[in-house]
């Protein structure tokens, strides 16, 4: 029948208790003991009066309103009757569930206030102690094991035979069941009637029939029975499954008590149940009301039990009514503090509390094992207490381990705690460790197959243990580079207040007694737990809860795939359906095939599956209200369980591939990426409209895809490799693929997951990926997370798009080197220009969207780069196969070249912004003019424009390569630079050189070629003098400017003027002494290397001839010698004409004759001093300059010596 207080519980168990939170600290007489009561509930309303009985009332008469609801009383009015059970055996469950936020960490003992008070009064009763004990975190939950009723129980359904086979034999070898007294019964109905009397003092007494009063011995046991059968259900009788909101009630696990309170005693914190009524009014605001026989006298148990229901209740007086044979006598009232000095009942309150911590410190030394279920036990009379692990001797005694009843009831506590402290977003990292731990014990507590009405819990839980390893943060590191353990408690160590291995700190045995060595701890004496401090911190100590460190992100990653495939295995296996797919056989890999370039079907067939793939997972579908293709019925635990287990498993393989991308090993970050797709198909046939969330995950996966082909094509020499990589799968993915098969054929994202053989293919499998991200993020919310995102796919397709062209323009170019002149442009060259510029042109546009300059520039150089190739294609050939003319096809592409090149250059700016992509924009773009410039001016279009008009074009091409070309920048390419810049100016000079010998009649364009071709072969030679590997270049100009003055002697008219242009070309011969050293330098290194190396002869020709000609270094030399022979035959002439003296045309001849004698030997060559003494020759001493020659090491000194001093003429 259910009462009026249990019906106000259930309406009240949902409301807030914060507000009925008023704590009450008292420090009770000299022993300063501190208690603290906090009423966190309470079924009944506040304290109402109670009523002083009249002396001489009867209380063996039933009041009128006897055992009818009254609020008031609550439960108290039933259970002082015995017509129910005294405590459940999970009473401690169910103030766990309606006070979740406490277990774990805040509460060390969760219990019945009846079994708090039969704990502390162990050293002074020598009845019999039974109680389960339980470990939830640092939380105890403390519940009475009554043996008599479980064995009774036993007897019936023979689940408990091992205990009782284990109690008789290291207890009680003759146990057998005590019956109740008829004075137990007795005593319970006059209280009964006493507290009803007291709540209403005006009823009457009436006679009504009393039931139960004095049962028999028959009756008795029958209700016994029928009492057992409910207290103690059968394993596996629990209920067919576990609501979403965790109703304890509804399990079987309902709180009883009408008072709940958050007791706080010393350094105790203990949330305990009590149904002890409570009174007040008037100048007694809380009284508990007793009711003591006249002639037994109150015991020091009865003391105790007084004085704790207070402490508990925060009741500060006690009203003791006394009687005889039920006539009331007398009331006497008692305050809480002086309830511990009453004569013939007085105790130590400080021994009280010495008692309390030395059995917590026990407690939590030995009850180690989240999950266990631990029995203290103390047998009647006995000083020795004892504490088995159940669940140990259950699996050592029989086969089957879940014959404990505690067990389901154990497993969702801890699977509530630890989603609990998971909902505490701003701590719950700290607390990562213990999650971890009673979520482990939860799963290892409950078995999918014997309890499939728990499935929801196993999978949760593992759902949730993934759920602790972030997978998007980095390992941290220290200082030494270890991997930390950035998830345990920084404030937590393993070793913290660990209590030494010795007899200070607690007399107790592990298991010590040789009679029996089922204990796992024993205290020898009850006495020892009144000494203070006996374990002395021991019940400080935690489990070992350090959350795991993981030391590289694919360990992480690999972790939560284990607990994402335990998880699709509950919901798997929750499932029923007929044509349920088979098992997968972990011997049998699940093919992962690659494609070669006979299985590509092409762009068309590439498009219409991405087509298909966006018109999927587009935001515009109706929520599936069908049955998936495995059974399940959306918006059922099991339909959105597998959302979130292939949610998490799409991510860790996300990372997984991330992370191998990273190492460069592109095979198997394919195989991780596929796997993270075919997750997220499956995941898409169970949803088809996708959170923005899932959408921008969808995008990354795609982007990282495109990248990961990028990279296969980019690095093709390692395609073996890399498809080894691909190739492996584990047995931990096969079976979470079976798992993903099960919702799908997972075969949408087929098209970018394969390792294709054709490069282009494969290429443009990267650039579809980024388009498909792309499309993807434009449905999204353009938040600040996803524009960035959304820059970065539009970068990366840029970039791709920039690949994809680059290899048709290199296809282009390989068959334009390939093909002959004669064939022409062909039609798939012209088709390879389109589909490059295509893609360049696309390119463009992506940058330019994100406004990235400098790769907009990258590609408008390529697209330069395309029109240059296409310039070099359309260039004409004669009948012999020579090169044409420059047409105006090449003139238009260059030209189209030269646009986006300043295009490029405009998209920068300036040299600050990017100096690496200025320069090389810069250089291409010189290049350019420089190519068109010496197509012109070798190829000259004679037949369409004058020459004139073709000089003018072709310096103006050169002014502007010149322009562009930058000498004066140190970098790597400055001597490049400076080689074009002289080779400019060479060319200048050369045309104006030949401008000036067919010019005829106007001086004045003779004049300024005559100028022009000065001042550029000035300007080349200067600047071929700062290289060090053109000396060849260097000779001809001098050779040129040396020729360039013989044509102006030859225009010139006086001597004086000869005479003048001569000594020029002399010192311009004279001047060229540096590039001679640079070719001997160079041929003497080639001489050491062949006479070094004769068995590599031909290589080292090669080498030397790749830097040096020496062919053209010979025509040189030679055309060098004839030169400067002619010179100074010029010169003795003109000197000879002016009839100068027979000495000096003596000396002149015969220095000219020496030296061609010398120079008529291979491999000599002469060195020449030239004196200009002028009158200065008559006064000189020979034998001094005959001293200073040979100082000088010159050879023909004595001859010139003694010509100078047997000459006749000194003159």
């Amino acid at each position: 029948m259910e009462t009026s207080e249990s019906r106000e519980y259930e309406a009240a168990a949902a409301e807030s208790r914060d507000d009925g939170e008023r704590p009450q600290e008292s420090i009770l007489s000299g022993n300063e003991v501190k208690s603290t009561a906090v009423v966190k509930y309470s079924a009944v309303p506040p304290p109402a009066a109670y009523a002083r009985l009249q002396e001489k009332t009867d209380l063996k008469l039933p009041p009128a309103n006897w055992l009818r609801g009254i609020s008031q009383l609550g439960q108290m009015g039933a259970t002082s009757l015995g017509t129910s059970r005294k405590s459940k055996p999970f009473s401690s469950f169910g103030m766990a569930y309606d006070f979740i936020d406490c277990i774990g960490n805040d509460v060390d003992v969760v219990s019945d206030s009846e079994n708090i008070k039969k704990l502390l009064k162990i050293p002074y009763s020598k009845s019999h102690v039974s109680m389960g004990v339980h470990r939830i975190g640092r939380t105890l939950l403390l519940d009475e094991l009554d043996i008599q009723e479980l064995f009774v129980t036993s007897s019936q359904t023979g689940d408990w035979n091992w205990l009782k086979e284990l109690y008789q034999r290291l207890v009680d070898p003759k146990w057998q069941r005590k019956k109740k007294s008829r004075e137990h019964f007795y005593q319970k109905a006059i209280l009964s009637k006493f507290l009803y009397y007291s709540i209403n003092g005006d009823c009457a007494a009436e006679s009504v029939p009393t039931p139960i009063v004095q049962p028999t011995d028959s009756q008795s046991q029958e209700n016994q029975i029928e009492v057992g059968e409910h207290s103690w259900p059968a394993p596996l009788r629990t209920p067919a499954s576990v609501p979403e909101d965790g109703n304890p009630q509804e399990q079987g696990l309902k709180n009883d008590f009408v008072r709940n309170i958050l007791w706080t005693f010393e350094d105790i914190h203990m949330l305990v149940g009590s149904n002890m009524p409570i009174f007040g009014g008037g100048k007694y605001p809380a009284v508990s009301l007793r009711l003591r026989d006249s002639n037994k006298p109150i015991n020091i148990l009865t003391g105790i039990d007084y004085w704790l229901d207070n402490l508990m209740c925060n009741v500060p007086e006690l009203v003791m009514c006394f009687h005889v044979n039920g006539i009331v006598q007398r009331y006497e009232m008692i305050k809480t503090e002086d309830i511990p000095n009453l004569d013939n009942s007085s105790f130590s309150t400080k021994v009280v509390k010495d008692i309390a911590q030395n059995i917590l410190s026990f407690l939590k030394a030995n009850c180690t094992k989240e999950g266990h279920t631990y029995w203290l036990f103390k047998a009647s009379g006995s000083d020795i207490v004892k504490l088995y692990d159940l669940t140990t001797l259950c699996e050592e005694t029989t086969e089957d381990k879940y014959q404990n009843p505690f067990t389901m009831p154990v497993a969702v506590l801890l699977y509530k705690v630890a989603s609990n402290m998971m909902m505490k977003k701003v701590q719950n990292r700290k607390h990562y460790g213990i999650i971890r731990m009673l979520l482990l014990n939860c799963i290892k507590l409950l078995d999918k197959e014997k309890h499939p009405q728990f499935v929801q819990i196993i999978a949760s839980a593992n759902y949730m243990i993934s759920e602790l390893f972030q997978l998007n943060e980095p390992l941290k590191q220290d200082e030494n580079g270890s991997t930390l353990n950035e998830n345990s408690d920084d404030g937590y160590s393993e070793d913290e207040d660990l209590p030494e291995d010795s007899d200070e700190n607690g007399s107790f045995s592990n298991g010590s007694d040789p009679s029996d060595n089922k204990a796992i701890a024993v205290i020898r004496s009850v006495g020892e737990l009144s000494v203070p401090e006996k374990y002395k911190s021991t019940h400080q100590i935690r489990p070992s809860c350090a959350f795991p460190v993981c030391h590289d992100m694919e360990e992480r990653c690999r972790v939560v795939l284990n607990y994402v495939l335990e998880g699709l295995k509950a919901v798997d296996g929750s499932i029923q359906k007929e044509s349920d797919l088979p098992a997968a056989d972990p011997s049998i890999p699940i093919p992962l095939k690659y494609a070669d370039e006979s299985e590509c079907t092409g762009h068309s067939s590439l498009k219409k599956q991405i087509a298909l793939f966006l018109d999927k997972v587009g935001p515009v579908h109706d929520t599936i209200k069908l049955p998936s293709q495995s059974g399940m019925i959306p918006n059922t635990w099991q339909y959105q369980m597998k959302l979130n287990l292939i949610f998490k498993a799409s991510r860790a393989y996300f990372i997984l591939s991330d992370a191998a991308t990273a190492l460069q090993k592109y095979g198997r970050a394919l195989r991780y990426i596929k796997l993270a797709l075919q997750s997220l198909d499956a995941y898409c046939c169970l949803m088809n409209n996708l959170s923005p969330e899932v959408l921008f995950f969808l995008s990354q996966c795609l982007t990282l895809d495109g990248d990961i082909q990028l990279m296969l094509a980019q690095n093709a020499s390692n395609r073996a490799a890399y498809q080894e990589e691909y190739s492996y799968q584990s047995r931990e993915d096969q079976e979470i693929l079976h798992s993903l098969h099960r919702e799908s054929i997972c075969q949408a994202f087929s098209w970018a997951t394969e390792l294709y053989m054709d490069l282009e293919y494969q290429l443009s499998v990267s650039c579809k990926c980024y388009e498909a991200a792309n499309e993807l993020l434009c449905s999204c919310d353009q938040k600040v997370h996803v524009v960035e995102q959304h820059k970065q796919v539009l970068k990366r397709l840029g970039n791709s798009r920039n690949e994809v062209g680059v290899f048709y323009m290199n296809q282009a170019a390989a068959i334009q080197a390939e093909g002959t002149a004669s064939k022409g442009i062909t039609a798939l060259e012209q088709e390879l220009w389109k589909k490059s510029f295509s893609y360049f042109e696309k390119g463009i546009q992506d940058f330019e969207t994100i406004e990235d300059a400098t790769n907009a520039a990258l590609l408008l150089c390529n697209t330069g780069r395309l029109m240059r190739l296409c310039a070099q294609a359309h260039a004409t050939t004669g009948s012999s196969l020579k090169r044409g003319e420059f047409s105006p096809e090449e003139a238009l592409y260059y030209n189209k070249a030269v646009d986006y090149y300043l295009r490029a250059m405009r998209s920068i700016t300036r040299w600050e912004k990017h100096p690496a992509v200025w320069d090389s924009v810069k250089w291409e773009l010189s290049t350019t003019y420089f190519t068109m410039a010496t197509l012109e001016q070798d190829y000259a279009p004679l037949s369409r424009k004058a020459q004139e008009q073709i000089e003018r074009e072709v310096a103006d091409f050169m002014m502007k390569s010149l322009k562009y070309c930058d000498i004066h920048t140190e970098s790597a390419r400055q001597p490049l630079c400076q080689y074009r810049a002289a080779t400019i100016h060479h060319r200048l000079a050369s045309m104006y050189h030949n401008s000036l010998r067919n010019q005829v009649g106007d001086d004045h364009f003779r004049k300024q070629y005559r100028s022009l071709a000065d001042l550029h072969y000035h300007k080349a030679v200067k600047l071929f003098q700062l290289l060090k590997d053109a000396p060849c270049e260097f000779l001809r100009v001098q050779l040129e400017r040396v020729a360039f003055s013989e044509f102006q002697m030859a225009n010139q008219n006086s001597n004086t003027s000869k005479l003048k242009t001569l000594s020029g070309s002399l010192d311009i011969i004279i001047n060229s002494e540096y590039p001679f050293q640079q070719i001997q330098s160079e041929l003497s290194c080639v001489q050491a290397q062949r006479g070094a190396c004769d068995e590599h002869q031909e290589k080292v020709s090669e080498n030397g001839s790749s830097n040096l000609n020496e062919e053209e270094v010979l025509k040189l030399v030679n055309i060098f010698e004839t030169r400067l022979s002619f010179l100074l035959f010029q010169l003795i002439k003109m000197l000879t004409s002016k009839r100068k003296s027979r000495s000096m045309v003596e000396a002149i001849s015969l220095v000219l004759r020496k030296a061609l004698e010398n120079l008529d030997s291979k491999g000599t060559f002469i060195r020449m001093f030239f004196f200009d003494y002028k009158s200065a020759l008559n006064t000189i001493n020979p034998s001094k300059l005959i001293k200073k020659l040979q100082d000088w090491d010159s050879t023909p000194h004595c001859v010139i010596g003694s010509w100078i001093s047997s000459a006749p003429d000194q003159n």
